[in-house]
């Protein structure tokens, strides 16, 4: 006898049918899942209400339906099914197909952002409880694939070549090779990394006034250095890498091990003629702040010269981003993988603050420090910028 299977009060007004997990003349069991619908941010298996035969399979996926719509039209026969072997071998068919459906949980948004990638959920291999695929599943799946958002691609040319230069005159530039590059990484870098990034601030009212004083002193002696305030945070960092080395640190592919480096290279990112550079200072933890300034002055150079090769930018374990000398307040610096941290330090600024019963004017640096999550917790970047903070405060703190 022919049963209608129609969609149960589930507490939802409109579902949408995103995949359909029978098909015509399958044998099912009670409370086997037909169909996975999705509707105000919650998805959901729909089991049929008796055993029987599928007969017809009346939704389709992208369908939208309620209360009582009819899904399906299912042959009634329980008592046969139990009965007869054969169709006992169908069940546990059926039983396996429904182990592999059940296995695939995944939220709405998620199932969306697979729909917009046009990806396969059955590709993707879920990390969450019970198997459930999550967004860094997804992430780390395009990343490995390098798949890109074609719709959202498609969108947007429709936008830039259809739609902009009707509102006015429009200039079309190409992207340079350094500046493709880097924004790909970048992308991929905010897109598979959990940033987290600390704001803080540093007095540097004593390093500077020691660090004019020295400059003074080599020029009254003709002796050609100046040094920068880059050149003690270079070296402050080396100390601080040393001090908390989970910092000078990468995490494997699989996210499973956290490979530690005996060894401290500093990059600093440099804004070229064509786009963005980081070439890097090697083994700054043997060198005095009059060889970093040595070394930032020729990669400055090189930077600026278009003579950075591959060496140069290739083995860093920190980077530091330095847009003191063009002004803002804090950002936040996107982390250079496979290295699990950044600094950005912004433009200094004179600010009053409370000392006894007055105020007294102190020299503040914002910093703002991003930090991979997987690998670095909140604690450890507190400890991490403080001690910064201090060093910057006092250079003899370096000492201890």
């Amino acid at each position: 006898m022919n049963k209608k299977i129609k969609l149960p009060n589930i507490g939802l007004d409109e579902v949408e049918v995103v995949d359909i997990l029978v098909k015509k003349e399958d044998i099912i069991k009670k409370k086997q899942p037909l169909i996975l619908v999705e509707g105000d941010k919650v998805s959901m298996e729909i089991p049929s209400p008796f055993s029987g035969k599928i007969n017809e399979i009346l939704v389709n996926i992208g369908d939208k339906i309620k209360h009582n719509s009819l899904i399906m039209v299912c042959e009634n026969n329980e008592n046969k099914i139990l009965k007869d072997k054969n169709n006992k071998i169908l069940e546990n068919y059926s039983k396996k197909r429904k182990k592999k459906y059940n296995y695939i949980h995944a939220s709405p948004i998620i199932r969306k952002m697979i729909r917009e990638y046009d990806i396969s959920i059955k590709n993707i291999k879920g990390s969450g409880r019970k198997g459930r695929i999550i967004k860094e599943d997804i992430l780390k799946y395009i990343s490995n694939n390098n798949i890109i958002n074609n719709n959202k691609i498609i969108e947007d040319k429709k936008l830039n070549d259809k739609n902009l230069n009707e509102f006015g005159k429009i200039e079309i530039i190409n992207i340079n090779k350094i500046k493709q590059v880097s924004g790909f990484n970048l992308h991929q870098n905010w897109l598979n990394i959990p940033h987290v990034t600390q704001f803080d601030e540093a007095d540097i009212t004593e390093t500077e006034k020691f660090r004019k004083s020295k400059n003074l002193m080599y020029n009254k002696n003709n002796i050609n250095v100046k040094i920068t305030l880059l050149s003690f945070i270079v070296k402050i960092i080396s100390e601080s890498l040393i001090k908390f080395p989970i910092f000078n640190s990468s995490i494997t592919k699989d996210n499973k091990k956290i490979i530690i480096k005996k060894y401290i290279n500093i990059g600093i990112a440099v804004n070229t003629k064509k786009g963005l550079l980081v070439p890097i200072i090697f083994n700054v933890n043997n060198k005095n702040i009059i060889d970093i300034y040595k070394d930032l002055l020729l990669l400055s150079e090189k930077a600026r010269n278009m003579k950075i090769t591959k060496k140069d930018i290739t083995g860093g374990c920190f980077t530091i981003s330095n847009l003191g000398s063009i002004g803002g307040n804090i950002f936040t610096p996107i982390i250079n993988s496979p290295e699990v941290a950044i600094l950005g330090i912004s433009k200094s600024l004179i600010k009053p603050l409370w000392k006894n019963d007055k105020f007294i004017p102190r020299l503040m640096l914002p910093l703002s420090l991003s930090y991979d999550h997987r690998v670095i917790d909140g604690v450890d970047g507190a400890k991490f910028i403080t001690y910064v903070k201090e060093c910057l405060f006092d250079i003899r703190n370096l000492l201890l």
